[in-house]
């Protein structure tokens, strides 16, 4: 089993021991790009049909079923159909801008891609700081969008790059914050060293994740609501909301650009997931230990796998928010929970030393009190003096 965990890595070396020692430095990169760029570009492909399906299933509707069985060739024929596409660009566009603009989208989150550690020894860059490199690589993304709405002329174009740029900077600063709390406890700024603080089991069954404390639990919801928005995923989706803006900063592209923008939006959405897995669900580690003999790099797919349906669940379900109200919710709920959770994880840190019996149970439910009072008191004062009528239901009769 250990051959099998390493055989994507055995075969690197292979490969790599094949070319001149001269060249191996440059071999080895275009391996590692290569399988990133086969691996993700695969994973998108999937998700596009596993997404529309599951749409069409919770809308009551059958989704893809014409191109292939059972519509299996669907993510092929989308492919066929934006590489064949006219490309039109706007007259009076700046178009050199416009065309950079998606390029400029995709190589920062393929960056990004690159410092998650997929499996035991299986971290293209292992970088000391590998979240400091991730987040800025990560804000490019931003100066991405204002060059499609900008160079595009268009009044749509540039409310909705507004739009996007208001969103993606409130919804970074929770993002960040509630990473902190993670960096604390570990005392490190690398991935791979986060993932190893994970590994090991508590009672000999409980797996030693972050999501399984209070402050993790915690930082994570407010992660991925935050990893939500900055992928403009619903209910987060109002920069490209086609009843009131056409489809935002994207309106002036078409065919392969447009297709460029949509792969980088996904590729974010599953940079952003792979964090939440490094981060708080263990990375590559198994949940029992009797599970531990599957390669670790399933467990990573295999729980990046889940957050993505989670994601697809949550667009099938919740209305778009307004803008008034997304903001409200990231600058007067999850900017200040996450300044809260980090003292929630300071106190669960120091209270470590507590030697008695029960030092744990109290440990979880005093790291628990602390944040469940602000929240509600947060929520409260979010929702204000609102109060909603009760909603009666008059039926016609014949």
């Amino acid at each position: 089993m250990e051959k099998l965990d390493q055989a994507f890595v055995s075969l690197k070396h292979w490969i790599v021991a094949m070319t001149p020692a001269g060249l191996q430095p440059l071999v080895s990169a275009l391996v590692t790009v290569s399988a990133l760029i086969a691996a993700f570009g695969s994973i998108f492909a999937i998700t596009t049909l596993v997404e529309r399906k599951a749409l069409g299933r919770i809308q009551n509707r059958l989704g893809p079923n014409r191109v292939g069985p059972f519509g299996l060739l669907q993510p092929l024929a989308d492919a066929l159909k934006m590489l064949t596409k006219e490309d039109i660009v706007p007259r009076t566009a700046d178009r050199l801008v416009h065309f950079l603009a998606p390029l400029a989208l995709l190589v920062p989150v393929s960056l990004a891609l690159a410092v998650l550690p997929y499996g035991r020894n299986m971290a293209p860059i292992d970088l000391d700081g590998g979240i400091l490199f991730f987040f800025a690589v990560g804000a490019a993304a931003e100066v991405a969008v204002f060059m499609a709405g900008w160079s595009s002329h268009n009044k749509y174009s540039l409310l909705g790059a507004m739009r996007a740029i208001a969103q993606m900077i409130s919804y970074e600063v929770p993002l960040v914050l509630s990473t902190i709390a993670v960096v604390m406890i570990v005392g490190s700024l690398s991935l791979v060293k986060i993932v190893e603080a994970q590994s090991g089991f508590t009672l000999g069954f409980v797996p030693n994740w972050h999501v399984l404390t209070p402050w993790g639990l915690a930082a994570f919801l407010l992660f991925m609501v935050a990893a939500t928005a900055e992928s403009n995923r619903s209910p987060f989706d109002l920069p490209e909301a086609e009843s009131e803006i056409i489809a935002g900063y994207l309106t002036e592209y078409s065919g392969f650009k447009y297709a460029l923008f949509f792969l980088g939006e996904y590729w974010g959405m599953f940079a952003v997931s792979g964090l939440a897995v490094t981060l708080f669900l263990g990375g590559w580690t198994a949940p029992l230990p009797i599970l531990g003999w599957i390669p670790s790099y399933v467990w990573f797919f295999g729980k990046l796998s889940v957050l993505i349906l989670v994601l697809i669940w949550v667009r099938g379900t919740l209305p778009r928010l307004r803008i008034d109200q997304l903001l409200n919710l990231a600058w007067k709920f999850m900017l200040p929970m996450s300044l809260i959770n980090i003292v929630a994880a300071g106190f669960w840190h120091f209270s470590g030393t507590w030697n008695f019996a029960s030092a744990y149970v109290w440990r979880w439910l005093l790291s628990a009190f602390l944040l469940a009072i602000p929240y509600v008191l947060l929520g409260r004062a979010l929702s204000g003096s609102k109060r909603f009528p009760k909603r009666i239901y008059q039926y016609a009769t014949s």
